[in-house]
């Protein structure tokens, strides 16, 4: 099957319909983009993880991620075929911030995005919660439950995020693929609707 740079089909079906669907996965540092890639692809996921080292002191604020140690440089990527006529790409965006200059590339042409958020830095997901405000990309809040994290109702989280009623706030384990692909259920029913209040 062939793409533009587009993720469109280049021989789309009748209706007009995209067969390739890019959907993005972003957060903070450590909020769990490439487990939560890894748990859902029917793939291999490429990983661009690298070790942290003694030369991210100063730079990497490690307080409240537990024992990381690895972070994506680059981006994460996955896959999940729906239909023969549908698949869904993934790619996670790094966390820091000095790697943010990647995130109009890894954006573009993506049809909406998981922002995962983690309670023991929630306001770590701001800048990603922006970047698609400011874009117009769909998004979807996926809290991702870490052992020793607050446990915050959704209308909790809403109000601290200061996120419109319209956009979904569900929980999550990023290690459970069940969880995981349920995120992403959330995420292609708030893209339907979004796309059906514009008609």
């Amino acid at each position: 099957m062939a793409y533009n740079g587009d993720f469109e089909a280049a021989e789309p079906r009748s209706q007009g319909l995209p067969t390739a669907l890019k959907l993005l996965v972003a957060g903070g540092f450590g909020a769990g983009k490439t487990t939560f890639v890894g748990a859902v692809s029917e793939i291999e996921p490429l990983s661009t993880e690298e070790t942290i080292t003694t030369a991210s002191i100063g730079t990497d604020d490690l307080t409240g991620v537990g024992d990381k140690r690895t972070t994506t440089v680059a981006l994460d990527f996955g896959r999940i075929t729906i239909d023969s006529q549908y698949i869904l790409y993934l790619f996670g965006t790094p966390g820091q911030d000095r790697f943010w200059y990647m995130w109009n590339e890894l954006s573009e042409g993506a049809f909406g995005a998981v922002v995962l958020a983690d309670t023991r830095r929630l306001e770590d997901c701001f800048p990603s919660l922006d970047f698609f405000e400011r874009r117009g990309t769909p998004f979807i809040v996926a809290v991702n439950e870490f052992e020793g994290g607050h446990d915050y109702g959704p209308e909790e989280v809403r109000a601290a995020l200061d996120l419109p009623p319209g956009v979904p706030i569900v929980g999550c384990d990023a290690r459970d693929p069940r969880s995981a692909t349920m995120v992403l259920v959330t995420l292609t029913k708030h893209l339907i609707s979004a796309a059906s209040a514009t008609v």
